[in-house]
């Protein structure tokens, strides 16, 4: 049952949401390696590396964020949360420290309320909002991810309202993502609580949860916008549940949809395949784009679905995407996209990267599970 949610004060602090102008990118461990032991200080490291030696930073990726099993499972006893010193050796500070020694910023995470969702049991904020926010301004943390496991109940606003408040009174500039997995219409109250939430349940390596997820995001569209972000879970590409076809589909839908693009995967051991995905330039040019539109579908028919995304140079990024098992063809036009008539237009292919003059129409066929985006304008 789900029950009456208090309304944030009108005269409470909002967060700075110049913060996140456009949606979030990075990395977090969770999708590849949930709570087993792989998760660590060397991981972590190896990581920020891999950033610069890729290319990840320079296209816009700059969060390496640490999910669940950070923390021992006890409080010391100051009730501070005590770094787990299997995994972390030298301490949170530390990796903070380094990360930030390679230009990028760094995230951890906790969870509003008594335990955090790992079944070992590990000690959530709930109740030590101020004291968790004071030690993660300590780490010199640049975004906070907080769940929504063992709440006892309590109002969401209130819980997530408070975590707020705790990150603002330490001065120090946080991203603050709210995942409490969509229960509560985060959507409608949140904004200025948090810079993003999530709209989902967890997101699984599966076609199935990748189509679940879409669909429940492609229709908040309306609450998005610079600074605070409708979140559909963070990436599974490169994972191995999927098919690299359904991956350039799940990178291309978050794309359109303006969704934070956190990779989850293992970089020490992803494909090129899963780098060419992961690098699409033109495709992160879409999902940051300093409008901040999310794209939505304008005609969603027999499974074939027509995304458009506004863009500030007046362009249209279009998806063409088939969620059915069989190809398609799916067609649109510069009128149904909403660009104002003209002569010719230059349709450019953000997959192929190769542009077409078209007098109005495009098209593409489409293999079961595939999509199709491309950069639509006036000539």
């Amino acid at each position: 049952m789900t029950r009456e949610m208090t309304e944030p004060a009108a005269d409470s602090p909002t967060l700075d949401l110049s913060l996140a102008p456009t949606p979030p990118m990075g990395w977090n461990n969770w999708n590849t390696t949930h709570d087993r032991p792989e998760f660590n200080e060397e991981m972590v490291l190896a990581t920020a590396d891999f950033f610069v030696s890729s290319g990840l930073a320079d296209v816009g990726y700059q969060y390496i964020n640490i999910d669940d099993c950070w923390a021992l499972p006890d409080r010391n006893s100051h009730g501070d949360l005590v770094p787990d010193p299997v995994r972390f050796p030298n301490g949170i500070k530390a990796v903070a420290d380094y990360v930030h020694s390679k230009g990028l910023k760094f995230g951890i995470y906790t969870s509003a309320g008594v335990h955090t969702c790992s079944p070992i049991g590990f000690p959530g904020a709930l109740d030590y909002e101020e004291q968790d926010a004071a030690l993660f301004a300590s780490y010199d943390v640049d975004y906070l991810k907080y769940d929504n496991c063992h709440n006892e109940g309590r109002d969401a606003v209130e819980r997530y309202t408070k975590m707020r408040d705790a990150l603002l009174a330490t001065g120090r500039p946080i991203v603050y993502s709210i995942c409490e997995w969509g229960q509560n219409k985060p959507w409608t109250w949140a904004k200025g609580v948090g810079h993003l939430w999530r709209t989902t349940g967890d997101i699984s390596d599966t076609w199935e949860s990748l189509l679940e997820l879409t669909k429940l995001n492609m229709a908040l569209a309306e609450y998005a916008g610079p600074g605070h972000w409708n979140d559909p879970d963070m990436l599974e590409v490169g994972n191995g549940g999927m098919t690299d076809v359904e991956y350039h589909t799940h990178f291309s839908l978050w794309a359109i949809m303006a969704a934070p693009l956190l990779i989850g995967s293992d970089l020490r051991t992803v494909t090129p395949a899963t780098m060419e995905i992961l690098l699409n330039t033109e495709l992160i040019e879409v999902d940051q784009d300093p409008l901040g539109i999310q794209g939505a579908p304008i005609r969603s028919e027999g499974g074939l679905h027509v995304f458009v995304k506004p863009l500030v140079d007046g362009s249209r990024a279009i998806a063409l995407f088939n969620e059915n098992d069989g190809p398609a063809e799916i067609s649109t036009t510069a009128a149904e996209i909403g660009l104002e008539s003209a002569s010719s237009y230059l349709v450019r292919d953000l997959w192929a990267h190769t542009v077409q003059e078209s007098s109005g129409a495009v098209s593409a066929d489409l293999p079961a599970h595939a999509t199709a985006v491309f950069r639509v304008a006036a000539s």
